[in-house]
């Protein structure tokens, strides 16, 4: 049986970054679910994943053979308010692994009880909230979006209280990194310039080849996030939650909370059942990553320049780039699920958003019918006006940028809730198309519709 062969790396970074997170063995682990294929790029054998070591080990019961998990330290802007001391208090870092395709990814577990940041909380994961993060990560994946991975989700035989006992689970999330905007704000309110510098050098040498010095450094994270807001974007997807401390460096799509996939379109939409004010509604996410990626670069102004003044306008220079680069991907992506390649032709985007919102269309269902050449609800003007523009490579691209399945909200509440009552043949069966989305299938073709008025989700919840 190949195990993990798992080290700790994090521990070499300065000691204010992390503290010892204390094993609190679980009461009666069993495995929910696993991800065989995660595993086997990870070089992780089923017979050990499906095993009582893995049981014990990703449960949080038992330490790794090379010794100390850690709880990262960090801070955040949450909401738009700023929490100087909040870090891993209900997760631990196991430590990195090598993965088949030469990349180290971190091993990293959600649901294991008090750390030193957890300000009061029980530390504890409920069963429903750790399996949404795995459908929902691996829909992500699957439509090649970065993103963080879920390797297996440990039932624990213990309830957890939130607005009523449930059951308690413990995540392992597969990440390139779990260093995040707030990280660096952790050190810079606390002065730690070279903790800081400490930082950026190990997500540079760990993601970043060809990057040297800060204002690369910000440059790359800066172009990372604005490829990634526009991914999302593409497909009808609203993380929620958008605060610093989940804003991750190396790019990918970190922390599945309040998060959804929309259905009837409309740009204001929201989904946290906390965002009162509509700060992370839809069409607000690139400026909010925008806002988060100045918050990085006020960390970063030490390294960029001994003059504060030059600092500042070397960040500003850095920062006018997200918006162009964004809106160059969103526009290419946009154009693609209709099927023009013309990027001159970004107007008709703007159209094409303003009729959706209007008809109030099914995001997914409108780009999934243009797709299979069926007739949408739109004015004849914009019908007759798309086929002047249609790329002769039209199907094609629509067919790569228009999935069928997305991880809808009403669909994941039903599995969920199965889950909950041990039967988990929904869960496998809204996997089964999530993970191969622009595969249509008979068999899962109900998976595909969009709610009806009683079956929409309106909110969803963080499951802290």
């Amino acid at each position: 049986m190949n195990a993990p062969q798992i080290s700790q790396n994090y521990s070499d970074l300065p000691p204010v970054l992390h503290a010892p997170a204390e094993l609190l063995p679980v009461a009666e682990p069993q495995l929910a679910i696993a991800n065989d294929k995660l595993a086997a790029a990870l070089g992780i054998s089923r017979d050990w994943l499906h095993g009582e070591e893995a049981l014990k080990l990703l449960s949080g019961s038992a330490p790794a053979a090379h010794g100390q998990p850690l709880a990262m330290a960090y801070a955040g802007h949450q909401f738009g308010g700023f929490n100087a001391s909040l870090g891993d208090g209900r997760a631990m870092l196991l430590g990195d692994v090598m993965g088949v395709d030469g990349q180290i990814y971190e091993l990293h577990l959600k649901g294991t009880g008090r750390t030193t940041f957890s300000r009061g909380a029980d530390g504890r994961a409920t069963l429903s909230a750790m399996l949404r993060e795995y459908i929902i990560s691996e829909a992500m994946a699957a439509l090649s979006v970065p993103t963080t991975r879920s390797l297996a989700v440990v039932s624990t035989g213990e309830r957890v209280w939130r607005q009523r006992p449930e059951q308690g689970a413990v995540l392992t999330r597969v990440a390139k990194s779990h260093v995040r905007v707030g990280t660096f704000q952790y050190l810079a309110v606390r002065s730690q310039v070279d903790a800081i510098r400490a930082l950026m050098e190990h997500e540079i040498a760990r993601h970043m080849p060809g990057v040297s010095g800060s204002r690369a450094f910000l440059a790359e994270v800066i172009a990372r996030q604005a490829k990634l807001i526009a991914q999302w974007m593409s497909f009808g997807f609203i993380h929620g939650v958008m605060n610093t401390d989940n804003m991750q460096i190396a790019g990918e799509t970190i922390d599945y909370g309040p998060c959804a996939f929309m259905d009837m379109f409309h740009p204001q939409k929201v989904f946290s059942s906390i965002d009162e004010n509509g700060r992370y509604a839809f069409d607000k996410q690139p400026v909010i990553a925008l806002w988060n990626c100045t918050r990085l670069a006020e960390c970063l102004l030490p390294l960029l320049d001994d003059d504060k003044a030059t600092a500042i306008k070397m960040a500003e220079a850095e920062l006018m780039n997200f918006m162009p680069q964004f809106e160059k991907e969103f526009e290419r992506r946009m154009l693609a699920k209709l099927g023009i390649s013309d990027v001159a032709q970004v107007e008709f985007i703007t159209q094409t958003i303003m009729e959706m919102a209007n008809s109030r269309l099914d995001f997914t269902q409108f780009f999934t019918s243009l797709t299979r050449g069926e007739d949408v609800a739109m004015p004849d003007a914009w019908k007759q006006k798309r086929n002047g523009l249609l790329a002769s490579d039209a199907q094609a691209l629509m067919a790569a940028h228009n999935p069928v399945y997305i991880a809808r909200n009403h669909r994941v509440e039903e599995a969920l809730a199965a889950a909950g009552e041990g039967n988990l043949l929904p869960l496998h069966r809204l996997l089964l198309a999530v993970q191969q989305p622009f595969i249509a299938r008979a068999e899962l073709a109900e998976l595909e519709k969009a709610p009806g008025p009683q079956e929409e989700v309106l909110q969803t919840f963080c499951g802290t």
